[in-house]
């Protein structure tokens, strides 16, 4: 149960950092101040509601399932997910904040654009991250399994 929920909140916090990228990436590239004022509004309300209890979901079942475990994939997780944890709280939760206000105000001076930068690399960097330790969790479902089968 601990793995599904696991399961499920790990990719409910990448899907949602991935969709914030992708729209914030799109917008810059592509949008109109009017659709860059909406995607920082929805990155803040309903998607840091979404993201924050999925990543604390993420780190709480992934330290239960990793108790006393010495294995050198899980301790490279936990370690990958401090990491995505800090970033997300020193420079991805402020930046998307302050850039929500600015473009609300119609600030897009070239502060918005150097913070707008240093979160899309921020965010590049968490779902790196992310994506790192999916890859790692399916090895070591995979693992368990291989064991599972071994043993009957």
């Amino acid at each position: 149960m601990k793995t599904k929920l696991h399961l499920l909140a790990a990719l409910t916090a990448t899907l949602c950092i991935a969709t914030f990228f992708s729209f914030s990436l799109m917008g810059e590239i592509f949008g109109t101040h009017a659709f860059i004022i909406q995607v920082k509004s929805n990155i803040v309300f309903p998607g840091l509601f979404i993201l924050i209890p999925a990543m604390a979901l993420t780190g709480i079942t992934g330290n239960l399932l990793a108790k006393g475990a010495k294995s050198k994939i899980i301790k490279q997780k936990l370690f990958r997910m401090k990491i995505a944890a800090a970033n997300g709280i020193l420079i991805l939760l402020p930046a998307a904040l302050l850039l929500n206000y600015w473009a609300q105000e119609g600030q897009f001076d070239v502060y918005f654009y150097l913070l707008q930068a240093i979160e899309l690399i921020a965010g590049a960097t968490n779902l790196f991250l992310l994506s790192k330790n999916a890859v790692a969790g399916r090895r070591l479902t995979a693992n368990k399994r291989a064991r599972k089968l071994e043993a009957d």
